[in-house]
């Protein structure tokens, strides 16, 4: 059997790690490592926790996850499936902010680099209008060797600290975190409620998962996400609810309602708005303006 590990170590041959994979999906467990990590998402389609922050990931998509952040690429059930023929690329650039490049940063020129290094604890998204010049930057580090690596690793993040617009994912620093045991226990919440969602999920099941009563799985999730369990189930279920409104694949609100978990269409109707801000009528008429 496997062991899933929760703290993974990054390999140190480099002070600055280049890994681009092309593997059926992400890799499928919440972890976390002390390296700061840019991934740039050539070809997938999923969710991504990062700390307690939860959306849609999709292909072109740029994220800095934070040193000690935990996180997962859950890609969508498709890719598990062998017939389906699905795979992801990506290209992911490490590096450990406390290591060699501390007190790099510390000189009075690294001055606005260090307070974008800095910004990246919670986890960042580039916004979608400046993906393609972040990609070719990403591309030129991947190509470089030795020093010249570490040069054009240093105008990326250069280019990056310039940028004010960034959207910042989680609300809760990697200070405030889990334990290995902890995070091996959150990663099968995860898990169980992204499989069972559409489901009439109870506190007794979740809590059976975790080993604790109800109200010590209750106390637990609030502790550790600072949000209650019911709200993360239903950012899954809107979070899935999305995807197929993008996809096309339903036939009315009520039917999204019904398949992702909900047991009435006026209930998913608050709890879309409360999640997404915006009706979800509104949010499909947006998405037709946005693609025509």
């Amino acid at each position: 059997m496997k062991v899933v590990q929760f703290t993974i170590p990054v390999a140190k041959e480099n002070s600055v790690i280049v890994q681009e994979d092309h593997l059926p999906h992400f890799y499928n467990h919440l972890h976390r490592h002390k390296e700061t990590q840019i991934t740039w998402i050539i070809r997938g389609e999923g969710t991504l926790i990062a700390g307690n922050y939860m959306q849609r990931f999709k292909s072109g998509e740029i994220y800095i996850i934070g040193a000690n952040q935990p996180h997962i690429f859950k890609s969508d059930v498709a890719y598990f499936d062998k017939r389906k023929k699905k795979s992801i690329h990506s290209l992911t650039i490490f590096f450990d902010p406390k290591g060699f490049f501390s007190p790099l940063l510390e000189l009075p020129e690294m001055k606005t680099v260090r307070r974008f290094v800095d910004s990246t604890t919670y986890g960042l998204q580039i916004p979608q209008d400046h993906q393609k010049n972040f990609t070719q930057d990403m591309l030129m580090v991947s190509s470089e060797k030795n020093g010249m690596r570490l040069s054009a690793f240093f105008k990326l993040l250069h280019h990056m600290s310039l940028l004010k617009n960034f959207k910042v994912l989680s609300s809760v620093a990697p200070e405030f975190s889990y334990s290995d045991s902890e995070g091996l226990r959150m990663n099968d919440i995860y898990q169980y409620t992204m499989k069972h969602y559409t489901e009439n999920l109870s506190l007794q099941d979740i809590a059976s998962i975790s080993h604790l009563t109800p109200q010590a799985f209750c106390r637990y999730f609030k502790k550790h996400t600072r949000k209650t369990f019911v709200t993360f189930l239903n950012e899954v279920r809107i979070s899935e609810a999305c995807k197929k409104i993008v996809a096309g694949d339903f036939n009315s609100i009520a039917g999204v309602a019904y398949q992702t978990g909900f047991s009435n269409a006026v209930t998913f109707n608050r709890v879309f708005r409360k999640v997404m801000g915006k009706s979800p009528r509104e949010y499909i008429r947006e998405y037709i303006q946005k693609i025509e």
